[in-house]
């Protein structure tokens, strides 16, 4: 059984993160900027983690990033690698690492994001090393 296999559950899906949920089924990334204080950030909400402003918008992430620590679960069913990935646009995100050698995976590897489909059909972000 590959990584592909595994089943990802659905996400709680709330007013305030509803738009990048719909972002993700169309194979976007979305992220937030404050326009108060310029900071980025990741897990969308609708006030400024930096400066608690609610003059926040979206905007489309590269998708492309560094992992900066993971950690591979080999007594699940399915073995899987976690991982926290640094974007390029500077915020770091808790995130599956897919198609790839799980003993292959390093610190500071480039990955890029693509999606993986929930029990529930919803798009979840998961990243792989880039080729």
């Amino acid at each position: 059984m590959s990584a592909q296999e595994r089943t990802y559950p659905e996400p709680a899906i709330s007013m305030e993160t509803e738009r990048y949920w719909e972002a993700t089924k169309q194979g976007k990334l979305l992220l937030k900027k404050c326009n108060s204080c310029d900071g980025t950030y990741f897990y969308p909400r609708a006030t400024c983690p930096h400066c608690l402003s609610g003059d926040t918008d979206w905007f489309e992430a590269s998708g492309k990033g560094k992992i900066y620590t993971y950690s591979v679960m080999r007594r699940a069913q399915v073995p899987y690698a976690i991982a926290y990935v640094t974007l390029e646009e500077g915020v770091t995100m808790m995130t599956n690492i897919v198609e790839c050698d799980l003993d292959g995976l390093a610190i500071d590897q480039e990955v890029e994001v693509t999606f993986r489909t929930t029990e529930g059909d919803q798009a979840l972000p998961v990243f792989r090393p880039v080729s």
